[in-house]
């Protein structure tokens, strides 16, 4: 029997044409947050919820920014499979996680905390940690990492 023509071909990439040299790099929150901010739709940020994840290499510099879920006005779900399947992808060593609140409230919900929880234990795992998953508003930000919850 031929089996050649019975397996789908899987191809995984990742490129950046930005100098390693000239990479961000994330020291603290609020380096996360002016970069997450910067590459928010900020027409959408006070009416539907969107999830993006910040990749970064083993000495904190952005490999790049990916928006990988969008929500409603009261919530967003976001995959661990996914989020994981594209820090793997473009071999990050570490990320860090954003999502809005539309309402404009700063303060994490029980389903914020459960998904932070679920990608700090996914990411030991991996050997590929969440270093901070902030929560983004018009105005500012709250990142799970300062307030002691990572």
């Amino acid at each position: 029997m031929d089996y050649s023509h019975q397996v789908a071909e899987v191809k995984v990439s990742y490129s950046s044409k930005i100098p390693a040299a000239k990479r961000l790099k994330i020291a603290c929150s609020k380096d996360a947050y002016h970069i997450f901010k910067q590459h928010w739709d900020m027409d959408r940020i006070g009416f539907v919820e969107d999830f993006k994840i910040l990749l970064l290499n083993r000495a904190n510099k952005v490999l790049g920014i990916s928006h990988a879920f969008s929500g409603g006005m009261s919530g967003v779900v976001a995959d661990p499979k996914i989020i994981f399947a594209t820090a793997l992808k473009c071999g990050a060593a570490g990320l860090i996680c954003c999502h809005n609140h539309p309402s404009m409230n700063l303060n994490p919900s029980q389903p914020d905390i459960q998904l932070t929880n679920k990608l700090k234990e996914a990411g030991k795992f991996l050997d590929l940690p969440l270093l901070d998953h902030l929560i983004l508003t018009e105005e500012s930000y709250y990142s799970f990492a300062d307030e002691g919850l990572l």
